[in-house]
């Protein structure tokens, strides 16, 4: 049986208008429902030249929508674009290996994270991002987290048909 928020996102991505805003928010919506979020952001990436893009946060005024950065090789790229893989932290130390901005993720009460990647025709086009308190991320809400890729996916291409992104 699929949660209720599951039906409120299929409903929010058919909405005329307030694109693709209105299905970012049922994304957030659901994923609180299916694995739990504190922070939740999402990502896009273009693989082309080599940039990742911050394009909804529920946090704004802490990790505002902004500009494309660089993306950088690291253990986190190469685990999730690579090999396509879900990326678990779940204590602040393992956050800090890998995210510069920990103190600001540590400030918010946030001390675990995963990034789930969002793969269209075998590239990974962008990430959802769930941060939480510490030790949140269980193996149980890890595999759930799996049931947001193509409601993700649904998300991220909305996007490049309503904004023309690549």
């Amino acid at each position: 049986m699929l949660p209720a928020e599951y039906a409120q996102f299929t409903r929010a991505l058919a909405e005329e208008g307030q694109q693709p805003q209105a299905a970012f928010k049922a994304l957030q919506a659901l994923t609180e429902g299916l694995v739990g979020v504190k922070l939740f952001t999402i990502m896009v990436r273009d693989s082309v030249l080599g940039v990742s893009q911050r394009i909804f946060s529920n946090m704004p005024d802490a990790y505002p929508v902004s500009g494309t950065k660089p993306a950088n090789q690291t253990h986190w790229s190469k685990l999730v674009i690579d090999q396509k893989q879900t990326f678990i932290a779940n204590d602040i130390d393992a956050v800090a290996a890998v995210f510069d901005d920990f103190e600001l993720i540590q400030s918010l009460g946030c001390e675990s994270v995963i990034n789930v990647p969002i793969i269209i025709d075998g590239d990974v086009i962008g990430t959802i991002n769930c941060l939480h308190q510490a030790g949140y991320y269980t193996p149980e809400r890890v595999a759930a987290s799996d049931a947001l890729k193509l409601p993700g996916a649904a998300c991220l291409l909305l996007n490049r048909i309503v904004n023309g992104a690549h």
